[in-house]
């Protein structure tokens, strides 16, 4: 009977040890980026402070070097997926296949506390926006990186101009643009632009300021015939290949295009807000938002953004939630700019990024007019066609129509990949 006793005991605290166990050992939170090498590094000191605070779960960084949304879609097609993903812009659109996880339903984000990353109501509506499908919202976004110019103060020096200032507009911007454009060694051949576009920067920031729309808030209709929409491309075609003020495609071929900047060719260049042309060294660069249209006045900006979504096939949607939440706060303390309101000032970007204390106001300025790119769960037919059939053809001058004449073409084909 003793044995017997001692064995029931024996069991009891195994039992009682091993339930303790289950209780106690955190989940595995999966997430895969594009983070590159030294991205991937610096992502992962965040995850190792999460980690060390946490006993629910545990992140895993597994990256994907290629083939970024080819193989998530395999994987969540798969149920091998990871719990969590980066997301681009664009590739919010797969939130309409039901493939993520619906994170304003998760209590870490209905139940947090203002200013915080959970607290939708900080976040740039228009950012926050492309996130959200069939009145819920499938990601955090963790950068807004708006487009701003950086020019070369060492050029319009040279030149005898002025910097760009508060005001300045398309009309400045071209006259700069044809003043810096220079044969500087005398041999019959220019060596020096005032700009350089080769399908980079985005249009819709001409369109925007022109008051064109890409696709109506309703995504009903895609006006890009309308006159607004029109003088917005032009202007933007103007900038492109136009040997007055920018290179042709096989200088940008041969030396590369913001390699050209770096190397002082350029004296303007329309960059992301986290880019490194401010810090080149031997250049004097200085950052401003965008020239305003000379009319309505608008410097509307294109943002970049990217978020972290939840696959909607976790194991472990409780914790995957708080760990997105965790997780994206300290994202957003580390990469520039900020999606957030309560973080859009000058202090909170030099602590993300100390190296852009001298642009930071600059920067923390243009992301108040940036805007993002209107989403839907067809975009990337939508946008293939847009390129395809309109922007292509008209940049590389493989159409005889005129911006008017080709936008009423082409928009009843976006139309009919419209909801």
């Amino acid at each position: 009977m003793k044995r017997v006793l001692l064995a029931a005991a024996g069991l009891t605290l195994l039992a009682a040890s091993f339930g303790t166990a289950l209780a106690q050992d955190p989940v595995t939170i999966r997430i895969s980026t594009w983070a590159g090498v030294d991205e991937a590094a610096e992502l992962q000191g965040l995850i190792d402070e999460i980690n060390a605070s946490q006993s629910e779960y545990q992140i895993v960084h597994e990256p994907i070097p290629s083939d970024y949304y080819t193989q998530l879609q395999t994987q969540i097609a798969g149920g091998t997926g990871a719990d969590l993903y980066w997301v681009d812009q664009n590739n919010m659109a797969l939130a309409s296949e039901g493939i993520f996880y619906p994170v304003s339903q998760c209590d870490a984000v209905v139940n947090a506390e203002p200013q915080t990353a959970g607290d939708l109501s900080d976040y740039y509506p228009g950012i926050l926006a492309v996130n959200q499908s069939e009145g819920e919202v499938y990601g955090l976004p963790w950068i807004a990186q708006p487009v701003v110019v950086y020019y070369n103060r060492g050029l319009f020096d040279a030149a005898g101009l002025d910097y760009p200032a508060e005001g300045w507009t398309w009309d400045d911007f071209m006259a700069n643009a044809r003043a810096l454009t220079q044969d500087t060694d005398g041999d019959g051949q220019t060596d020096q632009w005032g700009f350089t576009n080769n399908g980079w920067p985005p249009p819709y920031i001409f369109v925007w300021q022109a008051g064109g729309e890409l696709i109506s808030s309703d995504f009903t209709t895609a006006p890009i015939d309308s006159p607004e929409f029109v003088e917005g491309f032009e202007f933007y075609l103007n900038t492109a290949y136009n040997p007055e003020l920018s290179p042709g495609r096989e200088t940008i071929s041969e030396q590369g295009f913001g390699e050209m900047f770096k190397a002082g060719q350029i004296g303007m260049f329309m960059g992301g807000a986290a880019d490194d042309l401010d810090r080149v060294e031997g250049l004097d660069v200085g950052v401003i938002h965008v020239p305003a249209h000379p009319e309505t006045g608008s410097i509307t900006t294109f943002a970049w953004n990217a978020s972290t979504v939840i696959n909607a096939n976790t194991q472990h949607p409780e914790q995957a939630c708080d760990a997105l939440v965790s997780l994206t706060e300290a994202i957003q303390g580390w990469k520039i700019v900020s999606p957030r309101i309560s973080q859009a000032n000058v202090e909170h970007l030099v602590a993300s990024e100390p190296r852009k204390e001298a642009s930071a106001e600059a920067i923390v300025s243009a992301a108040q007019d940036m805007r993002a790119l209107p989403i839907f769960g067809n975009y990337a037919e939508f946008d293939s066609v847009f390129w395809s059939e309109f922007w292509g053809p008209l940049i590389n001058d493989e159409t005889d129509l005129s911006v008017a004449e080709l936008a009423a073409e082409v928009r009843p084909d976006l139309e009919d990949t419209l909801p």
